[in-house]
């Protein structure tokens, strides 16, 4: 059915294993520091309180979003102590919560002994630089979080470029001196004592180190447009071959990974967590009839994903505009699929996904809630009910599958001698066999195949 490689069963294991390792220990303390040469500020997330505000929607949709907030929290690693939520018309421009919610947030993080605040939302430097000051304690927003989650789950060299490249693209418009060393001039008599060798034109700390991040930005978006050129020939090759593209994509957390290796025993990482999948991984399956496809794991969505993480992740997401056909995976146990739907087809649109043909997931059908499932199949009529974990759906998933793939182009009546039974063989991989017949002289065959395999068999 698929092609595994021989330590697959071993490698979700041995992941899984690395990732609990490198696992954050609570109770280290976290302090504000000056920091002389940023290429981004890393954060080291421990006891936290979250902070959201409320500007529309339902009561009930701001809980949903601060408790996905207290999950990539604690996918981070840190420990949710508080949450405080604050009903206004549109953030506050100067504090993000109020100038009086700010005492509040101050009195709470006083009380639980935090030293982080994480604010369900992206907050302009003004404002984080605000809540810092009146606060005391680090301020990270959800971009930042989200950011740190990927930084520490990517495994592959493109994967960790792509995410240094989006840090690198937040801070540098964060750039500020942590304590203010940052503002001050590295030349002349205000080089603080550099003496011979430091004095020079003038140039500020912050306009050096956005200097070096100008340039580190630049080295790696060429490093990633190499890895594409790899990409891009394995690509080639597939479509030359007439292989059709299934692309998995979905909800971070919805069980892509389960679902892949549940439908090609690929040994994906699976994990309880979000954005546990950062680097795409590929498999060759067939269907019932002998259709060669090929099946892709990619990347999880979420509610306003940072622009940045689009930007640096396109060329990955991009495995999605240009598949023939989308697994667009549901979380069914979730509390508001349909939000998690609309979230992930607006991705969709964003990396030119939208007029894919796609077929909705609805995928942990053992804990999903009934009455949620069937407005979501009501919905979505093109969709089919699974369990990964299970097995439950998977064959009607299978079926679907085949139904959407494209069929081969070219339709070929020949008879291919026996000598040329190499031809035979890649109308069985690559085409779709409507008659087969041996004869005295050769294989007599119907079938639709590749333009390519077509025009070699115009000839015989």
């Amino acid at each position: 059915m698929s092609e595994a490689t021989a330590d697959s069963p071993d490698v979700e294991g041995l992941e899984l294993a690395e990732r609990q390792s490198l696992r954050r220990v609570a109770g280290l303390r976290t302090e504000l520091e000056d920091i002389s040469e940023v290429e981004y500020r890393q954060l080291r997330l421990e006891r936290v309180v979250l902070v959201g505000v409320w500007t529309d929607g339902t009561s009930y949709d701001a809980e949903n979003s601060l408790a996905e907030l207290k999950l990539l929290a604690e996918t981070a690693g840190s420990e949710v102590l508080d949450a405080m939520v604050q009903r206004r018309q549109k953030p506050d421009p100067a504090t993000y919560i109020g100038r009086g919610k700010v005492e509040d947030l101050r009195v709470a993080v006083e009380a639980t002994g935090a030293d982080t605040i994480i604010c369900d939302g992206e907050l302009a430097p003004s404002q984080l630089r605000n809540l810092e000051d009146r606060t005391k304690v680090k301020v990270v927003d959800r971009t930042a979080l989200i950011l740190d989650i990927f930084a520490q789950h990517a495994k592959s060299s493109e994967g960790k470029a792509q995410v240094e490249l989006a840090q690198l693209q937040y801070q540098t418009q964060r750039l500020r001196g942590w304590g203010g060393n940052l503002s001050r001039q590295a030349g002349g008599r205000s080089a603080g004592g550099e003496g011979i060798g430091g004095r020079g034109p003038g140039e500020t700390k912050l306009e050096t180190d956005r200097r070096r991040i100008q340039a580190k930005m630049a080295k790696l978006r060429r490093e990633l447009k190499d890895l594409r050129v790899t990409r891009d020939i394995k690509k080639a090759q597939r479509r030359r071959h007439g292989v059709p593209a299934v692309a998995i994509a979905g909800y971070t957390n919805a069980g892509k990974s389960s679902l892949l290796n549940r439908l090609t025993d690929a040994g994906a990482l699976v994990e309880d967590a979000l954005f546990a999948t950062l680097d795409p991984t590929t498999r060759r399956t067939q269907t019932s009839d002998g259709r060669i496809y090929t099946l892709s794991d990619t990347v999880g969505f979420v509610r306003h994903l940072p622009h940045q993480l689009i930007e640096a992740f396109r060329s990955t997401l991009e495995e999605v505009a240009e598949a023939d056909l989308v697994l667009h995976v549901v979380d069914g146990s979730h509390p508001d699929p349909a939000s998690q739907v609309a979230a992930v087809r607006e991705v969709f649109a964003d990396v030119g996904a939208s007029g894919v043909p796609e077929i909705v997931v609805v995928n942990k059908a053992d804990s999903a809630d009934d009455l949620a499932v069937k407005h979501l199949l009501a919905t979505e009529p093109h969709a089919v009910l699974v369990s990964a974990r299970t097995g439950e759906g998977i064959d009607e998933l299978l079926s679907a599958i085949e139904a959407d793939l494209p069929r081969p182009a070219a339709l070929v009546d020949v008879v291919v001698p026996y000598a040329r039974g190499d031809l035979l063989s890649q109308v069985h991989e690559h085409g779709e066999i409507e008659l087969i017949d041996h004869m005295g002289d050769g294989t007599h065959v119907i079938a639709r195949v590749p333009e390519d395999l077509a025009h070699q068999m115009q000839g015989l």
